[in-house]
């Protein structure tokens, strides 16, 4: 019964169902993470489209293009090709950062399974949908399939330009920092050391 809550329908319990106090005295069962997990996949969408509908919009009219000053020197909007990781680095080994990609991908679809708590549920969503934004890029975009350069257009003063997916991920990542430090487990245990 470790994948599912029991709750009692009785008048005297704190727990009777929604549908009134008392079902005949019927044990319900529902899911304990089913709703985590929807959290998860919608999280993970949203970061997702927005990351893919960002990157459409620079590469047909930012691209090729003089950079767009948003805040003045501080922030300005300049696409640039990534074929390396965070900060234009290893641009040589861009088949293993989207091995790495897709190996992130397919931990968190495992871990999902045994996922009841929200804030972690935003937090894989965000590096799901983060890291699904940069694969996209790593498999559809030039020079080819599995050796593509991802769109990177958010360029900060003296700082690495990134894009959504990146901030998605990095988000997602402090999330689980934060998390870990309080001693929440994704299964929604929370244990002090």
């Amino acid at each position: 019964m470790a994948e599912a809550e029991r709750v009692i329908g009785t008048p005297d319990t704190p727990d009777a169902g929604a549908d009134g106090p008392d079902n005949g005295g019927e044990v319900q069962e529902r899911p304990k993470g089913k709703r985590k997990i929807a959290v998860l996949f919608a999280v993970a969408a949203l970061a997702y489209a927005l990351d893919l509908v960002s990157k459409m919009i620079v590469v047909a009219r930012l691209e090729h293009h003089e950079p767009i000053e948003l805040l003045g020197d501080w922030l300005r909007l300049e696409a640039i090709r990534n074929a390396g990781a965070a900060f234009g680095i290893g641009e040589a080994f861009t088949i293993i950062f989207t091995v790495i990609a897709a190996a992130v991908i397919v931990v968190i679809a495992r871990l999902a399974r045994k996922l009841y708590s929200l804030p972690w549920a935003i937090a894989l969503g965000l590096l799901l949908g983060g890291a699904l934004g940069n694969l996209t890029d790593r498999i559809f975009r030039s020079p080819g399939v599995f050796e593509g350069a991802v769109v990177d257009f958010i360029a900060p003063k003296d700082f690495a330009v990134f894009n959504l997916a990146d901030s998605a991920i990095v988000c997602g990542g402090i999330l689980i920092v934060l998390l870990s430090f309080r001693g929440l487990d994704p299964d929604g245990t929370v244990h002090k050391d």
